[in-house]
């Protein structure tokens, strides 16, 4: 059984990023979906992702 922080695999297949409605990848030690091509990371809490664009943190590098 998956724990409240894990997020449904289904809801990941059908979610895009809501910028580029590109792919997500989701990171579970940061509990985050990660838009590479919008350099966006998405918050996940309780299980729920916030796929607000003004909710998003900016990703550092390259």
């Amino acid at each position: 059984m998956a724990s409240s922080n894990d997020i449904d695999p289904k809801l990941l297949e059908i979610l895009v990023c809501p910028l580029t409605k590109g792919p997500l990848e989701y990171d579970r030690q940061a509990q985050e979906l990660i838009s590479r091509k919008a350099r966006l990371a998405f918050p996940i809490r309780d299980g729920i992702p916030i796929m607000l664009v003004d909710e998003a943190r900016e990703l550092d590098g390259k």
